[in-house]
């Protein structure tokens, strides 16, 4: 059984950090245990961040949060999603998982705006500033003290 980090006092893992060659899915769980715990803080369990994740797999976010639930492992949820929603070779993966970190906000119209003020707001250049940069740098000055 894994237990919930506080997420009041310390941000979730770096987008980055991968399970089972799938990077989101550390900090998503993260996120998960959180809420279930009532330590989720200003992060968000099933955003649109954690379901480009439930997308891809072809999962959806009540059951994952019934495995979060269960007092599943990093390692039994990993398994799980290998094993359920839509298979994908290790081929796929990786191809999804570079585009997702190498994913430039910037470039979309929709969210152009919103993620150049963000970006200012940390001192980076939103033209070349991926949305994994944002993530670990706003949750660094989330928790500078």
């Amino acid at each position: 059984m894994s237990s919930a980090i506080n997420l009041t006092v310390e941000p979730p893992r770096s987008p980055r950090t991968r399970l089972s060659g799938y990077p989101l899915m550390a900090r998503m769980i993260d996120k998960g245990r959180a809420t279930l715990a009532g330590t989720a803080g200003e992060y968000h369990f099933a955003c649109p961040l954690d379901q480009m994740l439930f997308q891809f797999k072809g999962v959806d976010a009540g059951d994952v949060r019934t495995l979060l639930g269960s007092g599943a492992t990093d390692e039994a949820i990993a398994t799980w999603f290998d094993s359920h929603g839509t298979p994908r070779s290790s081929e796929e993966i990786q191809g999804w998982s570079a585009g997702i970190e190498g994913y430039l906000p910037y470039q979309n119209p929709e969210k152009k705006d919103w993620f150049a003020g963000e970006c200012v707001r940390l001192n980076l250049k939103p033209e070349t500033t991926t949305l994994f940069d944002y993530l670990d740098t706003d949750d660094v000055a989330t928790f500078k003290n």
